[in-house]
């Protein structure tokens, strides 16, 4: 027990550890591969990739998703791009650029190893895609194009559109839907993991709801890959999916996998600001808007007073008027600042009244600057020697349309005006969850044979994800690191033989997962589901949000025990237990987020110290950066379930060492 942290980072300098790994790692022949099965949960980018791999090796694999179809898996949200470090651009890129940005990103609270291997594997990424068909943009000469992202100087994210996520996701689906034609996949539309089967300490099979017909059924398997995104809705309102849930996760959690940095939260800078209580869910803009657009408030407070009540627009503030605030703190990247960083900032702003919009919680990104530049390259180019300001304008937005169209429709969708006349108002969201399912070298959780891929786990984006490395970390896990690693468990394995459900450890598990239903069921109350949902949402934004303290930490947490207490007493689930229940399958996943909510706040009350995502206000120098302690938390916290209650999680502690990267305050200015 007292290894059960040992990441397994193989031996050998940064540069060949991976190789190293694959050199060595125990194999399972063609023949054997085809007794062996595998259950994979979730086929967003990381689980269908993985799926596909692992079929396309000869493995037998059951895909288990609650959508209507795989294809439908959050990942397709994705707008901006994915990161690879081929250095099309002639920039200076590297591997291990690529490496250091997103170490360094992360404010160096990541695992180096892990890193280092995502940017040696990331370039393949790409070229599966392109053969798969994904239709990335190209230049004009016909090479595949890149646009900047946050925290990098150089142009590595490939893209195609505003709409990336959705075309690589259907990339991964027709590998995927190969498989399931040649029988290799079996898929399991419809259907939700409650909990994880472990018998004799490994991992074998789960217990899913049938969430047609409300049954409860059994799977077994050889091994259990998780893959099922982030718990970011633990706030209610995020830019995830309605449907986007930490349940998996968390039933694994309870079962002995180890729960890691469950505090480090992503705030993302430019989403659509939130209007009311109304809303279910928020919308997200691209960073990719961060290449062209120039974000700022008015740099006098009477203006933003103005325009919050209505009596003044933004294009009636002339420029020297307005501050760029991220161009005037951080001029080496100014736009382009890491996403807490630049969240972090527009909240500053917002709190000192110089917000827009009628709440005062709103920021612009400017699109009037952008289309002027691009409008005189083009008028140049046609040899318009006295344009007209109406036809740069037109010229300009051309550009602009053809680079970020889809956005722009959707924007004006949404708010019913027309960004590219009025600057869009954008303001910080919960988006991303680096915490997750503690996991090793090889992707394995503390509980042998349960492998966690892509945000579900949490080793590779430290206290802060750089924009277009989720893809990129979701692509790499499935279509090239668990396919590697998984032989050296399932090499001991091939003789074990078709694992019955029939065993007494399914039976206790699917117990005691009627039983949780049957009390959900029984309790009767008076009030809602999203009722406590958006409570707890309340408690986790004002108190374990952008800016947290020892006191808002420690009220979060009584708080959401009392929450839970009531939940537990007052709840109302309509409907049947065996039959379609949407309410029901909600109730199950926010009686998890509550418990998960206070782990959130436990862990970030043990960090004394602020580093990137996690921000403890009393720790931050003078000109309100991130402070990190590094001497006493530079480790990553895994918190162990133990007992019957999240109020007895203990921590372990795994330390990060770096052997090849130079710690230091992180700076963007």
């Amino acid at each position: 027990m007292s290894n059960i942290l040992d990441a397994k980072i193989p031996a050998g300098p940064l540069s060949k550890k991976w190789d190293n790994y694959k050199e060595h790692v125990r194999l399972v022949n063609p023949a054997n591969k085809r007794k062996i099965d595998i259950l994979v949960v979730g086929t967003g980018l990381a689980g269908g990739s993985a799926a596909a791999s692992l079929a396309e090796l000869g493995y037998n694999v059951k895909a288990f998703f609650y959508q209507d179809s795989a294809r439908r898996a959050h990942s397709i949200a994705a707008q901006g791009g994915i990161n690879a470090n081929k250095n099309y651009t002639n920039d200076g890129d590297s591997t291990y650029r690529l490496f250091y940005d997103t170490i360094k990103g992360g404010d160096y609270r990541s695992r180096e190893a892990n890193v280092y291997r995502l940017a040696q594997v990331s370039g393949h990424i790409i070229d599966q895609c392109v053969a798969q068909g994904v239709p990335f943009a190209r230049d004009y000469g016909g090479q595949l194009d890149n646009r900047s992202f946050g925290g990098a100087q150089v142009s590595r994210t490939f893209y195609a559109a505003g709409q990336t996520g959705q075309q690589l996701l259907l990339g991964c689906y027709s590998a995927f839907q190969r498989q399931v034609g040649k029988g290799k996949i079996t898929p399991y539309d419809r259907h939700e993991m409650l909990d994880l089967v472990v018998v004799d300490g490994k991992a074998r099979g789960i217990i899913v709801r049938n969430m047609v017909t409300g049954e409860i059924e059994r799977y077994s398997g050889h091994a259990v890959v998780l893959a099922t995104g982030g718990y970011g809705n633990v706030f209610f309102l995020s830019t995830n999916a309605m449907g986007s849930n930490g349940s998996a996760a968390w039933a694994t959690f309870k079962r002995g996998a180890y729960f890691a940095n469950p505090c480090f939260t992503q705030i993302h800078p430019t989403c659509i600001p939130v209007t009311g209580d109304h809303q279910s869910k928020l919308t997200l803009m691209s960073e990719s808007l961060r290449n062209d657009g120039r974000i700022w408030v008015p740099k006098k407070k009477e203006d933003a007073e103005a325009i919050q009540q209505g009596k003044k627009k933004p294009t009636e503030i002339p420029d020297e008027d307005r501050d760029f605030y991220l161009e005037r703190r951080y001029p080496a990247f100014g736009n382009l600042v890491p996403r807490d960083v630049a969240s972090r900032a527009a909240k500053e702003r917002c709190d000192a009244g110089y917000g827009v919009n009628s709440t005062g919680k709103a920021v612009y990104l400017d699109f009037k600057y952008a289309i002027q530049r691009y409008g005189g390259i083009e008028a140049h180019q046609k040899g318009l020697e006295n344009p007209t300001e109406q036809q740069i304008y037109d010229l300009g937005k051309k550009v602009v349309e053809e680079k970020y169209g889809n956005l722009f429709q959707m924007y004006e969708m949404i708010t019913d005006d027309d960004p590219y006349v009025t600057p869009m108002m954008i303001y910080p969201a919960v988006h991303y969850t680096m915490g997750g399912i503690w996991v090793d070298y090889e992707l394995m959780t503390t509980i042998k044979g349960c492998y966690a891929l892509g945000e579900c786990n949490f080793s590779d984006h430290g206290a802060n994800r750089l924009g277009a490395s989720a893809l990129m970390q979701g692509l790499a896990d499935g279509y090239y690191v668990l396919p590697n690693t998984i032989s050296n468990y399932l090499a001991d394995e091939i003789h074990t033989g078709p694992i019955p459900t029939t065993l007494p450890e399914f039976d206790a598990v699917e117990k005691d997962v009627k039983a949780r239903i049957e009390k959900l069921m029984s309790i009767k109350g008076t009030k809602s589901v999203d009722s406590f949902s958006k409570r707890l949402g309340n408690i986790m934004w004002n108190k374990v949000g952008m800016g947290r303290t020892k006191q808002s930490l420690t009220e979060a947490i009584e708080e959401i025990r009392a929450l839970r207490a009531e939940f537990w007493k007052d709840l109302f689930v309509p409907g049947e237990a065996h039959a379609l229940n949407p309410e029901l399958e909600k109730a199950g996943r926010v009686a998890d987020f509550m418990e998960l909510g206070q782990l959130m706040a436990m862990d970030a009350l043990s960090r004394e110290d602020s580093c990137g995502g996690h921000f403890r206000e009393e720790h931050q120098t003078e000109d309100g950066e991130a402070k990190r302690d590094d001497e006493n938390f530079s480790y990553v916290s895994a918190w162990q379930w133990v007992g019957d209650s999240i109020d007895n999680a203990v921590l372990h502690k795994e330390p990060l060492v770096y052997e090849e990267t130079k710690v230091q305050q992180r700076s963007y200015k």
